[in-house]
């Protein structure tokens, strides 16, 4: 077959794919085909109460994850999978924060609620995980030990927190006890460690199985490590051998291969999949079909990637209630990570990133060559936050001892007040 054929192979398998996932809602799940003797085949994951027939997942990210790109990505992977929202602070449920509770909306589209909540204080957590199961109709709740973020781990919070392990063997309990008799899945999200020299995430993964959460998910980074360098796969496989409950592993899964390879290498019972969705939703229709022994990479021609942008504006539009240019802000982000890679030239890019209407978006999407195909490796690569922090920013005294003084105590929970806002 010549390279001009392959290319309109290539276009056409890609524009059926992103045009079912765009203008359909899910399916209903099916089971997977067995495979052909000898390929990979990915087993249910269970977590608790909750089972998911193709163990993916989207982690939640700040500003990205809110139910019009959950959605999305629930569309492409079939109507499989578990798609998290973006993370929700306790002391903001607690207070009635307007925005957190706007964060806690889900679409009837979506198959599963599943959540992330954050907190230091384990009475805070508590109550707001309550608040959760009062409010809201969620399968899942997931608890954030993973954000690497100064003004998360300065708070003793985020990948700080398990440092201190009988806070977060505190945080854990509290959270499942709030979730007693009801049929809601409980993780804990966890890093390798503070840094190469004070790692936690055995022992952490371990307090997390006692105190009876349903499945630990590993970012197989250290929190002064961030986003950059490679994840140390290694330290998925360790954690799996050394837990009875199912192990998650996330980090650097940038395509479908990735995906049954870390599983391959890691015995992990799901993955994870962050950065590498930004933009590329359809990513989820390729890990789906790498767990049932396919393997593809899609690479649209750039009129089905305006198709999803406009699909995608469409949706935060009624996120937003309506309000346009809010929703346009929001999209930002996204705009450039959907036309990376694609040679539309600066002006074209700038213009787009300045819209402030739907017609006026729409138009300028309008004005791109729809034939455009884009660099392969820049559409697959890394994207979103990247590089190493210079310094971990704890509290003072924080790797003194795995247990938290009084004084700390008082000190932590009082800052855990500043989380209401956002």
């Amino acid at each position: 077959m010549s390279q001009p054929e392959k290319s309109e192979l290539r276009k056409e398998r890609n524009r059926q794919t992103l045009l079912k996932a765009s203008i359909a809602p899910s399916p209903a799940p099916k089971e997977p085909a067995a495979p052909p003797e000898g390929e990979f085949s990915a087993r249910p994951l269970r977590l608790g109460p909750l089972t998911l027939g193709v163990p993916m997942l989207l982690s939640p990210m700040a500003g990205v994850t809110n139910w019009p790109f959950r959605v999305l990505c629930q569309r492409y992977g079939g109507g499989e999978g578990m798609y998290v929202a973006e993370m929700i602070t306790s002391r903001a449920l607690i207070a009635g924060n307007e925005k957190a509770f706007q964060l806690l909306s889900f679409s009837p589209e979506e198959k599963i609620h599943s959540l992330q909540l954050y907190g230091v204080n384990p009475k805070a957590v508590q109550l707001a995980a309550k608040i959760v199961l009062d409010k809201v109709k969620v399968d899942h709740i997931g608890l954030n030990f993973g954000c690497p973020v100064p003004k998360i781990t300065r708070r003793g919070g985020g990948s700080a927190l398990p440092w201190k392990y009988d806070l977060f063997a505190k945080v854990v309990g509290a959270a499942r006890k709030a979730c007693e008799g009801a049929p809601v899945a409980l993780t804990a999200k966890i890093r390798i460690g503070i840094d190469e020299e004070h790692k936690t995430y055995l022992e952490a993964g371990r307090i997390a199985e006692e105190e009876g959460a349903d499945g630990v998910i590993l970012h197989a980074r250290t929190c002064a490590q961030y986003y950059g360098g490679h994840s140390e796969w290694e330290a998925i496989r360790e954690l799996k051998r050394s837990l009875s409950i199912p192990v998650i592993g996330n980090g650097d899964v940038f395509s479908g291969q990735d995906a049954v390879d870390m599983m391959r290498e890691t015995g992990c019972d799901g993955v994870a999949v962050g950065r590498g969705s930004q933009g590329r939703p359809w990513l989820f229709s390729d890990i789906a079909a790498a767990f049932k022994g396919e393997n593809r990479v899609t690479v649209p021609p750039l009129g089905e990637v305006v198709s999803c942008i406009k699909e995608h504006f469409s949706m935060m539009v009624k996120f937003m209630d309506g309000d346009e240019e809010r929703a346009v802000r929001a999209m930002r982000s996204h705009f450039g990570w959907y036309l990376r890679g694609y040679p539309i030239g600066g002006e074209a890019r700038s213009a787009i990133m300045q819209s402030g209407s739907r017609s006026e978006l729409f138009a300028l999407l309008g004005n791109l060559d729809s034939d455009l195909e884009p660099d392969e490796e820049a559409v697959t690569s890394t994207r979103g936050r990247s590089g190493f922090q210079k310094k971990v920013h704890l509290p003072y005294g924080w790797l003194d001892s795995h247990s938290l003084t009084e004084k700390e105590e008082e000190v932590l929970f009082g800052l855990d007040v500043l989380d209401a806002s956002y």
